[in-house]
């Protein structure tokens, strides 16, 4: 298994709305914004923020994965080291995850990010611009 990026970091905020904002005007991009969470980009890479009462993760970093398949094998060859991880999750926008423990504790991910996705007027529209499922 060889790892291509580390793709995001998660973070605790106690107001999504003003971390947004905040991280917006240090150049930031929204890409994803619910009531209890947000995701920005800068580039490639992004930043949860993640409210008191998200209850999906905990504060952790990501990895990114382009091809399901290299996501789906990391996750067999972390089971059978015995490294302690959760059910693969199917997310809203198309992606898909699972987290695990380091020996110290930390929480990790393992994402695959089939595209770029981008909110716009309160639709879900891929990068090449075709129109997607209201949000």
């Amino acid at each position: 298994m060889k790892l291509k990026r580390l793709g995001h970091v998660a973070i605790c905020v106690q107001d999504v709305d003003k971390a947004v904002e905040f991280y917006q005007n240090l150049g930031m991009e929204i890409a994803w914004k619910d009531a209890d969470w947000a995701y920005l980009k800068a580039g490639d890479d992004g930043l949860a923020l993640l409210s008191p009462g998200y209850e999906q993760a905990g504060p952790h970093f990501g990895f990114v994965f382009s091809d399901r398949s290299e996501m789906e094998t990391a996750y067999e060859q972390l089971k059978v080291q015995n490294i302690q991880v959760s059910p693969v999750h199917e997310h809203r926008d198309g992606t898909a995850s699972f987290y695990g423990r380091d020996l110290d504790g930390n929480w990790f991910e393992y994402l695959y990010e089939p595209e770029a996705i981008v909110i716009e007027k309160g639709r879900r529209q891929k990068a090449e611009g075709r129109r997607e499922n209201s949000l």
